[in-house]
């Protein structure tokens, strides 16, 4: 049954002050928020080695921001603002990222309603002379309210469309920090580990790792693996309806390696979700695998599936059903897509431990962390905020450890 559950029960006041506009000079001197069994500590992110259980997993979400916002005109210099979300033609991101010529996204645009399908110019307010060459033109293929499918075509031959928007775009840092991009935010929104281009929104708390804190988890004999979850605009967005069972998740594409399946089935390790993505992620694998058991091939995880019936497949029988159908196939990663949406009884099968920051009022990411500790996130946020932790993208972090009845 879809929980009733209502958004206002997940509200608190957020004052503008605590919002981290910049992030700090050394990512890993952000402050630590430690939550297990009901109890509070605090320290420095740096330490987080400490408090990691020995010999456990540890997994990362190694999408890589992409530069995905872009500004036009038209004739009558208007400006129309242009927000990459997804590829449209081709539809692969790694085939759209190597496109030459020209290529067609999915995007949010901004001031649409002056947009009348004429072709639009990338504005060059440095008079670039290497974006002047490229000539990058957007012209509008369909619309639906202030979304639409655009079509880019530049001229360099032989230039992929991935380094057009590393020319052209600038990375598109979150509204609520109330600035526009600069200098330090294409380093600093994005993690040290990022490796594979797709997303619109930084995995965030992966940006307080470091090289050292890498090496002092290493050094405790705990094991690191990846996923891949490209992170969507959706991320940005609070939930607008008084009921949770009428806000919609948008679907985000993800990428499991056979190996990380492999290790989750047979290691019996404690495992640590760094982010909020990577949860999302690795309890997808269950219902995934559950249509494998059930219909022979892997599906994408539809927003409600965890809650609208029972299921009696154990854990290990799921991912058992994910491995022989890779296998089976002679596929190496499994790559599907989950529009889930964790809440309060939600039922976690595979994350022990959770590395986050501290998010938005009213948004699906409380309702995931109030999911993942009993329900006490009021008791976490009234400390960070009694304590001066800094919120959001690049405010302070947070280790959750996982509250089982």
């Amino acid at each position: 049954m879809i929980p009733d559950i209502r958004i206002e029960d997940y509200n608190y006041a957020l004052p503008d002050e605590r919002i981290a506009k910049y992030p700090l000079a050394e990512r890993d001197s952000s402050k630590l928020l430690i939550y297990k069994s009901g109890s509070i500590d605090e320290r420095v992110f740096r330490d987080i080695p400490d408090y990691l259980p020995q010999n456990s997993l540890m997994i990362f979400n190694d999408t890589k921001v992409v530069p995905a916002r872009l500004h036009f005109r038209r004739d009558t210099g208007a400006r129309i603002e242009i927000f990459c979300l997804q590829p449209h033609l081709p539809a692969e991101y790694n085939i759209s990222f190597a496109s030459t010529g020209g290529c067609s996204w999915k995007c949010v645009i901004g001031n649409a309603k002056k947009w009348k399908n004429d072709t639009l110019s990338l504005v060059n307010p440095q008079n670039s002379p290497e974006i002047e060459q490229l000539g990058l033109t957007a012209e509008l293929e369909s619309r639906d309210g202030e979304t639409g499918i655009v079509r880019f075509n530049w001229k360099a031959e032989g230039l992929p469309f991935s380094r057009v928007l590393e020319i052209c775009g600038t990375i598109p840092i979150p509204p609520y920090l109330n600035r526009e991009s600069e200098s330090i935010d294409s380093e600093r929104y994005q993690t040290m580990y990022a490796r594979i281009r797709g997303s619109v929104a930084a995995p965030t708390a992966g940006l307080h790792f470091t090289e050292k804190v890498m090496s002092g988890i290493k050094a405790r004999g705990i094991d690191t693996e990846t996923v891949c979850l490209h992170v969507g605009a959706g991320t940005f967005l609070p939930v607008k309806e008084s009921e949770v069972a009428r806000h919609p998740m948008h679907r985000e594409p993800f990428t499991v390696s056979l190996d990380l399946l492999k290790k989750l089935r047979h290691s019996g390790r404690t495992v640590t979700a760094v982010g909020t993505t990577s949860v999302r992620t690795l309890e997808s694998l269950y219902y995934i695998g559950i249509s494998c058991i059930e219909k022979g091939h892997p599906e994408d995880v539809e927003q409600w599936a965890p809650y609208t019936r029972d299921y009696s497949a154990t854990t290990g029988e799921s991912l058992d059903a994910l491995i022989n159908y890779l296998e089976d196939n002679n596929l190496s990663e499994l790559k599907a897509g989950t529009r889930i949406i964790i809440v309060p009884g939600f039922r976690f099968r595979i994350v022990n431990a959770l590395v986050t920051n501290f998010h938005q009022p009213e948004s699906t990411l409380i309702l995931l962390v109030s999911a993942f500790i009993g329900g006490d996130w009021k008791t976490i946020y009234d400390y960070a905020l009694s304590n001066d932790f800094r919120f959001l993208s690049y405010g302070d972090s947070s280790l959750l450890f996982r509250y089982d009845k």
